[in-house]
């Protein structure tokens, strides 16, 4: 947690760090993929584009729009997702979503700041770091569980599927 005292403003911290069992080539090739940001998210969360003609076939640094379910029933509203993507020295490649809601439950976050980042772990193994910064009005702190289980979830997910990611060079 990082509190801002000017405006008693606090800022929520959910953190992950795994090895996934894939090359770094494959892991930052699935994190631009609409279809893996759709299976790590579901069941609990199932998005749909509201772009013409759906999710693009790879992510594009850029706004895309789309809307949620909870459990693809409970509409929980739309959202931007605004991406912006970076490689740095030794291989490491990051991918960063500024976006947040615009309407529906959702709206109630306030802030988002979701970075990825993939490097390699050696043997063909990928280190994942991902972080997510997050305030949802004067109720961050009852929030952060939330989003703390739903992150477990995602490693679960991304642990499970690295295996089967393999995307021709």
């Amino acid at each position: 947690m990082i509190p801002r005292l000017a405006d008693q403003t606090v800022h929520m911290r959910v953190l992950l760090k795994l090895v996934l069992d894939c090359e770094p080539d494959d892991a930052w090739r699935a994190l631009q993929d609409p279809a893996v940001f759709a299976s790590v998210a579901g069941p609990i969360t199932a998005f749909r584009s509201l772009e013409p003609g759906g999710f693009p076939d790879q992510w594009m640094p850029g706004e895309h729009h789309v809307a949620g379910r909870l459990f693809g029933v409970v509409p929980v509203g739309e959202q931007v997702i605004d991406l912006a993507m970076s490689e740095q020295p030794g291989g490491v490649r990051m991918l960063k979503d500024t976006g947040g809601a615009v309407s529906g439950p959702i709206a109630a976050i306030t802030e988002w700041e979701h970075t990825m980042v993939v490097s390699s772990a050696g043997r063909g193994r990928t280190l994942y770091r991902d972080r997510l910064v997050f305030e949802v009005g004067g109720v961050s702190a009852l929030a952060w569980p939330v989003f703390w289980a739903y992150w477990q979830w995602r490693a679960l997910r991304l642990k499970t599927l690295a295996p089967t990611w393999k995307y021709a060079a």
